[in-house]
């Protein structure tokens, strides 16, 4: 059976792949088997796109907010009636195991739309001071750029928000695994005619899909007529985006990598903090923007940490996404397998410590190294690095793979200031052996999200970080906030009033 076709959705409708532009073939990163051929869009279809929205978007920001709630609800129930066909989906092209797909990716992705409506209400409520009445309105045409790491959620964070707020969005997913995302655009497609027979009129051009690379995806943010840039990606990516938008003095969000650190503090049960650093590492087998990378230990701990990262390593086992028991999958593709293994031969080479899955515990429950992986697709064992510099690369740049970074120090503050001591900012962590100490740290952190004690997301919080990791929140309202802009009305004061 031959690949599919994928072919950009513009306003609402599938178009005709252009013959001129290019192709990208989607593998599955497991099997390394065919899953579809990625049809680029031409210039052409992409400023087709840009006019769709820009037409719609007074009619837009003026429909009724109950209009808009209703459409993304809608798209909820639909994501919620595809979800194990969504899971399938996500697990082909991403690599991550089943079990984890199921809640990480597309469990995620539903609460997110569903969640996007929740605080509409409040937050378009007009304000009142003095002679002024304050609404926020709809920011205007959306391009939203999303990974590949977490498809279908990433889409749903910026598609829902931006539609309850009014405003017409151009998404351009990555090429590498568009497959769910294009199944969000089949459940609005799918939505809007529910909504019709309702006698709900939802015009097609709040929604494209545009497919294409990196050239596409500037073409898009270059356009003056965009009102909003909401990346998802790389540092590289958000620089890029910047330069693009400057031009129109566009407005950007950017939620950017990262290299988070869990900073362990005196005292702590040892075994128990590397198992949560170590799991918060691996999510994902490591394509995680906020995975914890970096373990920062006490110097006297050192040696025992060693030993229980290793040990934790051991209880992970790579392998089918497929298969029950585990709990790794590949990475996404075969350049970025090579990129993690070039990060791996660096760290050896620049002195550091290579610490692997305990050879003992490996033997039943987890890979001993590369030579125990499947033959087929694009694994890498778990590792560690310990006995580290501060200005290694494996140190200082984000791997995005299953390599966690050991660094030690002798007092709180040095541990801080390693914590603190890369370009990046999007996430923190801070485990101690009691609450009061933890919080006594957490504030010294740089970072937009801070993990006090073994916490776990709250998906309602805002998500974003500071310095190289971008600006600009996703999530619950100041999720929602980001696609409204702030508009005043000042009335005169009559005389004698």
């Amino acid at each position: 059976m031959s690949a599919p076709l994928l072919t950009s959705v513009i306003a609402g409708r599938p178009v005709a792949a252009s013959p001129a532009s290019g192709r990208y073939a989607v593998t599955n990163p497991a099997t390394e088997e065919p899953l579809a051929t990625v049809a680029f869009a031409s210039a052409e279809q992409a400023a087709e796109a840009l006019d769709a929205a820009v037409a719609v978007r007074d009619r837009w920001a003026a429909t009724p907010v109950r209009d808009r709630i209703a459409l993304v609800e809608s798209i909820a129930n639909v994501l919620e009636e595809e979800r194990e066909s969504l899971i399938a989906t996500v697990v082909a092209e991403v690599g991550m195991p089943r079990a984890q797909a199921a809640v990480q990716q597309v469990g995620a992705a539903i609460a997110a739309v569903r969640d996007a409506v929740q605080d509409a209400p409040e937050l378009l409520e007009p304000e009142v001071i003095g002679a002024a009445r304050v609404e926020s309105v709809a920011a205007g045409v959306v391009v939203a750029i999303t990974p590949w790491n977490y498809p279908l959620y990433q889409a749903a964070l910026k598609v829902a928000p931006a539609l309850v707020a009014g405003c017409p969005v151009v998404l351009k997913p990555s090429e590498v695994t568009p497959q769910s995302v294009l199944a969000l655009a089949d459940a609005f497609a799918t939505a809007r005619a529910r909504l019709s027979e309702r006698g709900i009129l939802i015009p097609g051009e709040v929604l494209s899909v545009v497919l294409g690379d990196g050239v596409i995806g500037e073409q898009l943010v270059s356009d003056a007529r965009v009102d909003l840039v909401s990346l998802t990606g790389s540092t590289r990516a958000g620089i890029a985006v910047q330069r693009a938008a400057a031009a129109g003095v566009t407005r950007v969000s950017l939620e950017l990598g990262g290299k988070s650190a869990l900073l362990v503090l005196p005292g702590t049960d040892l075994a128990a903090a590397v198992d949560y650093g170590v799991a918060r590492c691996l999510v994902n087998t490591g394509q995680t923007c906020a995975a914890l990378t970096r373990l920062i230990v006490p110097r006297a701990d050192l040696d025992a940490v060693e030993r229980l990262v290793s040990a934790a390593l051991a209880r992970h086992r790579v392998g089918d996404p497929e298969a029950e028991t585990t709990t790794l999958g590949p990475l996404v593709t075969r350049a970025q397998r090579d990129r993690v293994r070039s990060y791996i031969d660096a760290g050896v080479a620049a002195g550091a410590r290579l610490i692997r899955a305990d050879a003992g515990e490996a033997a039943d429950t987890g890979d001993k190294g590369d030579s125990a992986l499947p033959s087929r697709g694009w694994f890498v064992a778990p590792v560690a690095f310990s006995r580290t510099a501060p200005d290694m690369a494996i140190v200082q740049e984000e791997i995005f793979g299953p390599v966690l970074v050991i660094q030690s120090y002798e007092e709180v503050g040095e541990g801080i200031a390693l914590a603190n001591g890369t370009a990046y900012g999007l996430a923190a962590g801070v485990i101690g052996p009691s609450r009061e100490t933890e919080l006594a740290v957490a504030p010294r952190l740089r970072a937009g999200i801070v993990f006090v004690g073994a916490a776990r997301p709250e998906p309602r919080a805002p998500f974003g970080g500071v310095k190289s990791s971008g600006f600009g929140r996703e999530r619950g309202p100041h999720g929602l906030a980001e696609f409204l802009v702030t508009q005043s009305f000042v009335a005169a004061v009559e005389v004698g009033a």
